[in-house]
């Protein structure tokens, strides 16, 4: 069994200037995909349509870079999807974006922070190439 790093924390679901809602996010990060970090939202915050065929049950996740995340706590990051950047009062703006809308979700840093300090006891930043199995991702990129 792999160890994993994991942590469920409260977030805002920004959704107007003076509109939010509070989420619960859960943080995973996976030493066997150690460049990804995974974000996974209640399903009922999904833009998709119910109908769709997806259990309503299950999370929407976010896959991006773990450098994103830790390059945006510090200074906008991001290009395409996901964008990251810090905010007014020890606080992460994470901007996910879809075909079907926009989501500005807004972290405490602090829990951004512990989460990244955990997956770097698994995997240092600048060892991840260590931990590539590059025959596996080739076997799931093929199906």
């Amino acid at each position: 069994m792999h160890a994993t790093a994991e942590e469920t924390v409260q977030a805002r679901l920004i959704l107007s200037a003076h509109r939010s809602v509070r989420l619960r996010v859960t943080l995973a990060y996976l030493p066997e995909d150690p460049l990804a970090v995974r974000m996974a939202f209640p399903a009922e915050f999904s833009l998709d349509d119910p109908g769709d065929g997806c259990p309503e049950s299950d999370d929407i996740v976010w896959v991006f870079a773990r450098r994103l995340l830790s390059a945006g706590l510090e200074v906008p990051s991001g290009i395409g999807d996901v964008h990251v950047r810090p905010a007014l009062g020890r606080r992460t703006m994470v901007e996910l974006r879809a075909p079907e809308g926009t989501a500005l979700v807004q972290f405490d840093t602090a829990d951004l922070r512990r989460f990244l300090w955990r997956s770097r006891l698994l995997v240092p930043e600048g060892e991840e190439h260590l931990h590539l199995d590059a025959d596996r991702a080739l076997a799931q990129l093929l199906g």
